[in-house]
């Protein structure tokens, strides 16, 4: 989907906690791949710390911006062995790869790079296709395997590009350590990406804003397209209209979203997509595929997915309209 650095898509709805000082509800916030991140949840004690050093060891792992994560180190060719946290992003992105028809691939990082939305504040005068073409021998998933808890490249120049699952992973690994501290009211939010469960100091649903967009400012909220109230959901979007790019030669914009099937950013109709689905890593990696796809297969692949709803926004003789699967009323009222 994207790299690191993306402005979140869904916002978070804060809904404020009017009650006395003695409630157990705490809430921590900041920044982390680039980002903003926000939790709350009830507990007996503030668990900031605990939440920062889970946060700190998914950063050693998976992040781009990090010289000294595995990721990175895999990217360089300085070491191939990888770690659990690894492992699972690399075995998710794969059925993700497998489900979407290589709509999803992390091997897209060096195109990612060549249009200037990775880690690399790289971007050429103009587009050239002899160099996208060049790149593109390097770019697939079926160049790297794991193999015995090592990464194994076909051609040294293969780099990975989590950025459209690790926001979502991280969710999960923090929801994970609030249940091991006795939490079953939380709601964390990274960059976006939301996991929910129980409900919020006033007991009721976690308030959850899908973002609209303004078809006539690029980069504008206009308002949100429609609020959820979520008590057991992993939720992610993905979109265009607020990163992009404009090469200076054709002076075309591109979204960040890349179809690695093609090498180029995708010209699609599809604004964002909004997934939900059995792990918020998982509705990441499905929120991207979905932009890549097009309206009509991401549905298609939705249904597929058996374990996920989405609700797409897309532009129609320009206006904007909403498409859901069969199972987001079902699956978004909870």
């Amino acid at each position: 989907m994207i790299g690191v650095v993306v402005a979140a898509l869904l916002l978070w709805v804060w809904e404020p906690n009017d009650q006395k000082a003695e409630n157990t509800y705490h809430f921590n916030q900041g920044h982390v791949f680039g980002t903003e991140y926000h939790i709350q949840y009830e507990a007996t004690e503030d668990l900031e710390s605990v939440i920062k050093d889970a946060l700190q060891a998914f950063d050693n792992s998976l992040s781009m911006f990090n010289p000294h994560s595995i990721l990175s180190a895999v990217n360089a060719n300085r070491d191939t062995m990888t770690n659990e946290t690894f492992e699972t992003m690399f075995a998710e992105a794969e059925r993700v790869y497998a489900l979407s028809g290589g709509a999803f691939d992390i091997t897209i990082g060096p195109l990612v790079n060549y249009f200037g939305f990775g880690n690399k504040s790289y971007q050429p005068a103009a587009i050239n296709e002899q160099a996208i073409d060049s790149i593109r021998q390097f770019v697939g998933f079926e160049k790297v395997q794991l193999v015995d808890h090592k990464v194994i490249k076909s051609d040294p120049r293969v780099a990975l590009d989590a950025g459209a699952v690790a926001k979502g992973q991280a969710c999960d690994v923090v929801a994970q350590v609030l249940r091991e501290h006795g939490c079953t009211n939380y709601l964390v939010e990274i960059g976006g990406e939301v996991v929910a469960h129980g409900v919020n100091a006033e007991g009721k649903p976690w308030g959850i804003g899908i973002s609209k967009p303004n078809l006539n400012n690029e980069g504008v909220q206009e308002g949100y397209q429609e609020i959820l109230h979520l008590t057991d959901a992993c939720l992610a979007t993905s979109g265009n209209y607020r990163n992009f790019r404009t090469d200076e030669e054709s002076k075309t914009v591109y979204g960040h979203t890349i179809d690695p099937r093609v090498g180029r950013p995708i010209q699609r109709s599809v604004y964002s997509a909004t997934v939900i689905s059995s792990t918020c890593m998982r509705a990441d990696a499905l929120a991207t595929a979905c932009m890549v796809l097009g309206a009509e297969e991401a549905l298609d692949m939705i249904e597929r997915a058996k374990d996920a709803a989405c609700l797409l926004i897309v532009v129609e003789n320009d206006e904007l309209v909403v498409l859901t699967s069969s199972k987001w009323e079902k699956m978004s009222a909870k």
